[in-house]
Parts: structure tokens; C-alpha cells; sequence
């Protein structure tokens, strides 16, 4: 879905969000007040300059207008792949980014993610990730890593990948495997302002991702092998 036009979906009541190139930011008006805006476009490259600019704004976000809500818009390729962000640091950027929205939660900002178009690598995780509860547009494509770079990573044949993802969520890219894991809370359809309403109202517990995935049939292990450890079990 283009940007705009979501925005438009998002926030009936109005909204002020200025584009610069693949990046976005602005606010929209919604029944109980003002949210904070924060996107990108056109399948952006996170490089250390827009990594650096996305975790500068969420940070003017937690100074200037404490616990406002904070919307992440995701439609990104992943991490820049260049020999110039690697020499800067990009890992570096990206956990900054990470780091100042979980300053934002932690200062009571409601941090709600929403792939509206990909969400691929390390621009996913370092961002919508992070937030309190990530949901996802039908349409969206989701995936960390595809096969044949899974593949040449972990020296498993593709053919044996792609068997894999058959019966396994977490080798298939793909909005639907996602969530099935529980990474992605729900999927947003109908009248969008109507769910970011939800959303904002929804209380915000635990991180509930093992849950669904178990639920989901999606993730079986990591919430009983975490609940094993919480208890000192083996």
C-alpha cells in the first residue's frame, strides 16, 4: 500500500507527517489524541544516516512530548549493504536505534509497529521488533532471510531448507509463517483507524510472542524452554 494512502486510512481525523525522501515523520490525530509518526518508503536501505535519523526522532519524541504514542511505519529492504556502512558501523547504528526504542517504551511511550509493505533483516528487528506489539497489512512481506542466503549461512542444502519450511514456520518467509510465530500480533484489515484505535487501547502485558507462537503452532519450544529456565529447570 502507498504511504500516503495509509496514512490517509490511518488517521480519518488528520494527520501532519512530512516526507524527505524514503523517510517519513509527522503526527496523526486519533479519538484520544495525538500519535507520533515515524516511517519509511519505496523499500528503504537502513543505512547508518537513517538509522541515526529514525533513532534521533524517537528520542525528540521521549524529550519533547512524553508518553505520546509512537506508530513505526515498516516498508525496508533491510540494512544497507555497503562496504561504507560496514566500515561506519551499521551494527553499531542499528543496535542505537534499538536501544533508544526501548528508552522510549521504558519511559511509558506506547510503541505500536506495522508492516505495511516488507520488513526484511535487520531493519525489521532493530525497529518494529522492538515495539510493544507488532501487527502486519495482509498484503505485507515479511521474511529475515531467504533460502539461499539461509542456505550458504548455515551449510544446510536449500533443498533440504525448502522442506523444511513446508512443515515449519520459521524456515518460510511470508506474512502468514510470521504469524504463526507470534512475531506478528494480528492482521490489520478492514477499517485501519479502527484497529490502531484497538491497539492503542489494548493493555500491554508481558512480551506475549512465545505465547502466541505455542498457541499458533507456529514457535513449540521457545515458550516451554524459557518457562524451564525462568525455573531453574534443565
Amino acid at each position: 500500500m502507498d504511504a500516503k494512502l495509509l496514512l490517509e486510512q490511518l488517521f480519518p481525523a488528520g494527520q501532519r507527517v512530512d516526507f524527505d525522501g524514503q523517510y517519513f515523520s509527522g503526527t496523526g490525530q486519533t479519538a484520544d489524541g495525538e500519535v507520533a509518526v515515524i516511517g519509511t518508503t519505496d523499500a528503504a536501505a537502513i543505512g547508518v544516516e537513517l538509522a541515526f535519523r529514525i533513532a534521533g526522532q524517537v528520542l525528540e519524541i521521549v524529550r519533547s512530548h512524553p508518553r505520546r504514542p509512537i506508530l513505526l511505519l515498516v516498508d525496508t529492504q533491510g540494512q544497507r549493504l555497503s562496504r561504507r556502512d560496514e566500515l561506519l558501523g551499521i551494527n553499531g547504528y542499528m543496535a542505537h536505534l534499538a536501544k533508544c526504542i526501548e528508552v522510549a517504551r521504558r519511559a511509558g511511550h506506547r510503541v505500536i509497529g506495522l508492516v505495511y509493505s516488507q520488513a526484511v533483516s535487520g531493519g525489521f528487528l532493530a525497529s518494529s521488533m522492538l515495539a510493544d506489539t507488532c501487527y502486519a497489512l495482509p498484503e505485507a512481506e515479511v521474511r529475515v532471510m531467504n533460502l539461499p542466503a539461509m542456505s550458504r549461512i548455515t551449510k544446510i542444502p536449500v533443498e533440504r531448507l525448502q522442506d523444511l519450511s513446508q512443515i515449519s514456520p520459521v524456515f518460510a518467509p511470508g506474512v502468514e509463517n510470521y504469524l504463526r510465530m507470534g512475531a506478528i500480533a494480528e492482521l490489520w484489515q478492514g477499517d485501519l483507524a479502527d484497529c490502531l484505535e484497538k491497539a492503542l487501547a489494548a493493555t500491554v502485558g508481558h512480551d506475549a510472542r512465545r505465547d502466541r507462537g505455542l498457541a499458533r503452532q507456529g514457535r513449540l519450544l521457545a515458550g516451554p524452554v524459557a518457562e524451564r529456565v525462568r525455573h531453574g529447570g534443565v
